[in-house]
């Protein structure tokens, strides 16, 4: 093989798998090293800075770095990533200071933002630094999208909401609440020089051609969205004391907890797929669990059940799950008697479809599959080149820490049409790679290994929180607990950097290494033989090898970053610093580098 290209910035960003796998690259190890001092007015900026949303986000986070956490392949459990997000907002110090001041110089340039969601509040956080006049629209009375209307006040408080919503409309923005747009020819015809859609997905799925779903006059069948939004502007107050909710995902989760705090005394989620399938991320069907709400998976809905026009329940079939050899599941049939589930109201969360009745289908912008409008998943440019979209109206329905990232390089995009530039030319990451040697066996960061087990985030008294909708369940950690998760990353942002010139070969290294991931061996061509050769096979193939240069011996080193603890063992060991630890930095260069002085 050949040797590692460690001045390709892509190459250590790897190495750092939290911030590998979060959308917007927020720099973790970072802002948890800064919590971890006690810093967290600069933890929150660096947060800031990349998803835009931390005391949002430290609660309602998907949480894609945490399954790609180092600690979960070493030891049992990940760690905290969202909730350190969370500690960081909850104890920051007065920020607003932090930020760019307005008023910023105009450019000349207009930006049409449809919708208020998390994508187009990006795109104007990004753009109004750099004198861009920003009209937001969007037919809800205030910002935040459906982080207002669909994410329940009991997960996320209205305070923590509208304070990081506002930091961005204090920017500057023109806001146009309550205002449906019902055109985008209309907004079109004026003197835009961009449009951004971040209209989300407004449009729940129903179960239109099961039998009984038109025999009632419908006040007791929802859309769990709608259902959803309609509860957080408080026109529903009450549902009745049996109710099922269909669907496995976040919404379904949502919604059946909800149920709860409105009266529902006995609230069921019925799901087709099997328990470990659901879409719902763990600690939401934890939480719905630890609720009491039962689930009862691989159940298909069969009809609903009505006698004189009102709503008696529904009828379930049970099947089971079978996997053909590519893992396509099929649900098969028991063969057992339909269950039946009585109800007095049933909540359809089973999904969310894209709708853009507004868009007019002569209007410059195509539409795809699904009847989804065809979008550059890099420069998220529409067909017609002034328009771009971002969020769920993009590509579907997902989550807000995408919806960030789209919104982060549509205003790259947004940025170089205005100005005349190619919107495919990209802009590389700001990287840093520097020592953290401070003494022979003295380093610039913490570099032992914590072995607490992930620390428990308290919650309230369900006896309290089912009371009131609006009480938020999570306690968050406090400092010490805080300071104790902190503790436990691992630091993989700090690298092992190998210079061969200065290696002996004399295995110290090799010895020291708590995981055994250091090998020196004769090269191969063939990347799977020399995975298979090492002291310990390297058989996680999304993690790439370490590879030196040829050694004065012919032999190479070879390091398996999949399980390397960061450790700095290895440096300390070797007798001819061969080995260093330098901290590396990268970061999602923006159109605003977001902190201002």
């Amino acid at each position: 093989m050949k040797p590692t290209d460690i001045k390709d910035p892509e190459y250590f960003h790897k190495v750092v798998d939290c911030q590998y796998a979060c959308p917007a690259h927020t720099p973790v190890p970072e802002y948890i090293r800064l919590i971890a001092q006690g810093k967290y007015t600069e933890a929150y900026m660096i947060n800031w800075d990349s998803n835009v949303f931390p005391g949002i986000l430290g609660r309602t986070c998907d949480r894609p770095c945490e399954p790609a956490c180092r600690r979960g392949r070493v030891e049992e459990e990940p760690v905290a990533i969202c909730r350190l997000k969370r500690v960081a907002a909850d104890n920051k110090d007065e920020v607003k200071h932090l930020m760019p001041q307005g008023p910023f110089a105009p450019n000349g340039k207009k930006i049409a933002l449809i919708g208020a969601g998390p994508a187009s509040l990006t795109v104007a956080r990004d753009l109004a630094p750099l004198g861009y006049e920003i009209h937001l629209f969007d037919e809800q009375i205030k910002g935040g999208g459906f982080m207002v209307s669909q994410i329940p006040s009991f997960r996320l408080p209205v305070s923590v909401l509208d304070e990081e919503v506002n930091y961005i409309l204090d920017l500057g923005i023109y806001t146009h609440f309550k205002h449906y747009v019902d055109s985008l020819k209309g907004v079109l015809e004026k003197d835009y020089d961009a449009i951004f859609v971040g209209t989300g997905a407004p449009r729940g799925k129903d179960l239109p051609k099961l039998p009984g779903r038109w025999e009632t006059d419908g006040k007791n069948i929802h859309i769990g969205i709608n259902w959803l939004a309609s509860v957080a502007f408080e026109h529903t107050k009450a549902i009745g004391k049996k109710v099922l909710v269909i669907g496995g995902g976040n919404t379904a989760m949502d919604c059946c907890r909800t149920s709860r705090r409105l009266g529902g005394e006995d609230v069921k989620v019925v799901v087709r797929s099997p328990f470990a399938d659901m879409k719902a991320s763990p600690w939401e069907k934890e939480d719905a669990m630890h609720e009491d709400i039962p689930i009862f998976d691989n159940h298909v809905p069969k009809s609903f059940v009505v006698e004189d026009g009102k709503l008696k329940g529904m009828t379930f079939e049970k099947v089971e799950a079978k996997y053909d050899e590519n893992g396509k599941r099929s649900l098969v049939p028991t063969g057992e008697a339909d269950v039946f589930f009585e109800s007095d109201d049933v909540i359809l969360a089973i999904g969310q479809d894209n709708a853009f009745p507004w868009i007019e289908r002569d209007c410059g912008v195509e539409f795809g599959e699904w009847d989804m409008p065809i979008v550059d998943r890099v420069t998220f440019q529409s067909t017609h080149p002034k328009v771009f979209f971002g969020g769920d109206a993009a590509f579907g329905p997902e989550n807000v820490i995408t919806a960030v990232a789209h919104g982060h390089q549509a205003a790259v995009s947004i940025h170089r049409l205005c100005q005349g530039e190619d919107v495919n030319d990209r802009l590389p990451p700001t990287v840093n790679l520097h020592s953290q040697k401070m003494g022979i066996h003295e380093w610039a960061y913490d570099s032992d290994i914590a072995h607490d087990k992930r620390y428990i985030v308290p919650q309230a008294d369900k006896s309290i929180t089912l009371k009131d909708r609006k009480k938020e369940v999570e306690l968050g950690f406090d400092p010490l607990t805080g300071f104790k998760e902190a503790e436990r990353c691992l630091n993989c942002d700090v690298q092992t950097v190998f210079s061969e010139v200065k290696c002996i070969e004399c295995d110290a290294c090799v010895d020291i290494c708590p995981t055994s991931c250091i090998t020196f061996t004769h090269n191969e061509e063939n990347e799977m033989q020399l995975r298979e050769k090492l002291k310990v096979p390297a058989l996680n193939l999304k993690q790439d090898l370490y590879v030196s240069d040829t050694l004065k011996t012919e032999r190479v080193m070879v390091k398996d970053e999949d399980v390397c603890l960061h450790c700095g063992l290895c440096a300390e060991r070797c007798p001819t610093a061969a080995w260093d630890m330098q901290k590396f930095f990268y970061n999602v260069t923006k159109t605003y580098t977001g902190c201002g002085k």
